[in-house]
């Protein structure tokens, strides 16, 4: 008798227990319906494995944005996303920028304002959704995605902890892009088009003198954009700006921006402990 009650006991305490340890589930995706981007924007959100939406005051986050040509795939389909989410316990968001949106708000109203939506839908209904704060939230990104992540970053400092940049193209006088791609977002090219120096981060960055906030900037120094690279970072030292250059060999390539998401947690993760 006693065995059958300690049968019927264990049923539903084991049940009760198998509730309260479900993990959260580990990637989510997330489609905005954005009347600024006349078009569905999907975001996969990876999840460190002790994340809860209680915990996420306290969860560091990273906004990842992907380079020209890509969407919200490319980083989960080029590395373990997951695997950086669990050791460095960041909840990593990574949007869809589309092929060739820069980020930007096109010249063109009736097209796609990126940036934008990234102001009044994307930020504020993640950082409500998974409980984040400002004080411990991160950007960065490859390429077309270094230039929007710090320019992003610009906008509006008091979103951020600090901002990133791997390869990205801080000068945009300096993309192969320019002439042709970028013509589609910002009008036709020419040094005397004011858009393309009002959207260039070493050019906004000139109005942040003195800004206490450390930037991570990396780049391959075989890299097309390497000049970029160096060019913003000696403009924050002009500026009193705290700035981390890594330069180091490699190419414009997934290789690269692999080792250099590593490096960009790792220093993200020093200035939370540091209060860098």
């Amino acid at each position: 008798m006693l065995k059958f009650l300690l049968i019927r006991i264990s049923i539903p305490l084991i049940s009760l227990i198998s509730c309260l340890c479900t993990p959260v589930k580990a990637q989510e995706l997330k489609v905005i319906k954005s009347q600024y981007l006349k078009c569905n924007d999907s975001i996969r959100i990876y999840l460190p494995a002790n994340y809860t939406k209680e915990s996420g005051k306290n969860t560091p986050s990273l906004f990842l944005l992907h380079g020209w040509s890509g969407d919200y795939k490319n980083w989960g389909d080029k590395t373990d996303i997951q695997s950086f989410c669990d050791r460095y316990g960041f909840v990593i968001i990574t949007p869809d920028g589309f092929y060739n949106s820069w980020y930007l708000n096109n010249t063109d109203k009736s097209k796609m304002q990126w940036r934008t939506f990234f102001d009044k839908e994307l930020y504020p209904q993640i950082m409500s959704e998974y409980n984040l704060s400002p004080s411990s939230a991160f950007i960065t990104g490859l390429s077309m995605g270094g230039h929007g992540a710090i320019n992003i970053f610009l906008d509006d400092t008091t979103r951020f902890r600090s901002a990133g940049s791997m390869s990205g193209v801080l000068n945009l006088h300096d993309t192969r892009l320019k002439e042709n791609q970028m013509t589609e977002v910002l009008g036709p090219y020419s040094t005397d088009n004011p858009l393309f120096d009002l959207n260039s981060a070493i050019k906004r960055v000139g109005a942040f003198k003195g800004l206490r906030r450390t930037l991570i900037v990396s780049c391959g120094t075989q890299d097309g954009l390497a000049k970029s690279s160096r060019d913003f970072s000696a403009k924050c030292d002009e500026l009193g700006i705290p700035n981390i250059l890594i330069m180091s060999p490699g190419v414009h390539s997934w290789q690269y921006w692999i080792y250099a998401l590593d490096l960009h947690l790792f220093l993200f993760s020093k200035m939370l402990l540091t209060g860098g």
